[in-house]
């Protein structure tokens, strides 16, 4: 049962309805009334629901990562609340203000993610790319 307006906690304490099978969509609700692990299972479950709405399915696990963590929105604001690389900035909006700022700044960037190795045109230190075979 999907709880939409009422409050959690409210529709919990009717007479007739099974607490233990009542659930809210309100990750943050879920959060304050049930605990962390609750928020965690909101999470996947209303991931999985989308996803699902849509014909995709995504295994259980990847879902699982995107409960646990903090999922910031690859957008601007999303990519500056990271504040780890300026070329991963650069790559969505303001292009020059974040190139200036950083340079005026000197900052520096450590190329070490996706986005920058490809800006960059350098082989990502992930997967097959993070072995350096010796030859003679």
């Amino acid at each position: 049962m999907y709880i939409f307006s009422m409050g959690l906690q409210t529709v919990m304490g009717v007479e007739g309805i099974d607490g233990r099978k009542t659930m809210s969509n309100h990750v943050m609700e879920m959060l304050q009334i049930l605990g962390i692990e609750a928020a965690r299972s909101c999470i996947i479950n209303e991931i999985a629901a989308t996803m699902a709405s849509h014909g995709m399915s995504i295994d259980i696990r990847h879902m699982m990562l995107l409960g646990d963590g903090e999922v910031l929105g690859i957008t601007r604001f999303g990519i500056q609340k990271m504040d780890k690389s300026i070329l991963m900035l650069a790559s969505f909006e303001k292009t020059g203000d974040h190139l200036f700022n950083a340079s005026v700044n000197g900052r520096d960037d450590k190329i070490e993610g996706v986005t920058e190795c490809i800006i960059m045109g350098i082989p990502m230190q992930l997967g097959t790319g993070i072995l350096k075979v010796m030859q003679r």
